[in-house]
């Protein structure tokens, strides 16, 4: 964590939970409206979908901004979650909610990946 400037990154941090909030407030697109069209309805239906996984990974990556603003409370800020070793200066600056460092998000995003893989898999097996 040398020569970091924890006030910046938790300044953006800020700045980012606000944005994000005010963004969960725009839920005008998952309102459903009665359509005569079919094509209508299914185009609303998508719309509505696409609103829906919007506001997911907001609400993710708003929880992610929260757990970096209390790392920074609690002095943890900048230390992987995995394996404890500093997360690289250029990293927070890019993604100052970062949690783990380079090495150990991509085993989790592999993991992730597999994982998913894994239900898709067993949801074919189970459809045949």
């Amino acid at each position: 964590m040398n020569g970091i400037d924890l006030a910046a990154l938790q300044s953006a941090l800020e700045a980012k939970c606000k944005e994000l909030h005010s963004r969960m407030l725009d839920r005008e697109d998952i309102f459903i409206e009665a359509a005569a069209d079919e094509f209508d309805r299914m185009q609303q239906r998508l719309t509505r979908e696409v609103a829906i996984s919007k506001l997911d990974r907001g609400s993710n990556l708003l929880k992610d901004v929260k757990a970096a603003l209390n790392r920074i409370a609690d002095g943890s800020f900048g230390t992987c979650l995995s394996c404890e070793e500093d997360i690289a200066e250029k990293r927070l600056r890019a993604v100052p909610w970062a949690a783990y460092c380079v090495a150990c998000q991509e085993q989790l995003d592999r993991k992730r990946a597999q994982n998913a893989s894994n239900r898709d898999n067993d949801a074919d097996d189970l459809a045949a």
